[in-house]
């Protein structure tokens, strides 16, 4: 299902639903940040996904990133919150969803990259090389505060 991006865009279709997701923001040992390509916009992101009935949070963050990157990590703590109301996701199925995430910060134990259904490339990235890369606003906005290493979240 195709997917599009609405970032302070006053002709954005009105939202009509709101789920809980996650990002994950993951560093290795050299600083790199693991990032994906999605299929849905083909965009560059940090793994991301909705929360499943049953599932800590957390399990989330563990679990989308696996599966969208073959990498298995540990979550070590909060990036942020991210709810701008203004921020929706409009879908091929006629679902409009605001946006809200919670960017957990986390480190790999485990895996190799290897892409997904959900991920055409999956690859660490320095953080000079961020800006050759196409990258919605919303998710530099996490790696930004993701790299800022902050004593408490960010909440927005």
């Amino acid at each position: 299902m195709a997917r599009t991006e609405h970032y302070h865009d006053p002709d954005a279709p009105a939202a009509n639903s709101i789920v809980v997701a996650v990002s994950v923001f993951v560093t290795d040992e050299q600083g790199r940040l693991l990032l994906i390509k999605r299929t849905d916009n083909g965009l560059w992101s940090l793994p991301s996904g909705g929360q499943e009935v049953g599932e800590y949070v957390a399990e989330t963050a563990v679990r989308e990133t696996r599966e969208e990157t073959g990498v298995v990590v540990e979550v070590t703590g909060v990036v942020g919150v991210y709810s701008d109301p203004a921020h929706v996701v409009e879908y091929t199925d006629g679902e409009v969803r605001q946006q809200f995430s919670l960017c957990f910060r986390a480190r790999p134990l485990s895996g190799e990259p290897t892409p997904s259904e959900e991920s055409s490339d999956v690859r660490w990235v320095t953080r000079e090389e961020l800006g050759r890369l196409s990258v919605h606003p919303s998710t530099m906005l996490r790696i930004k505060h993701g790299y800022e290493e902050r004593s408490e979240p960010y909440i927005g």
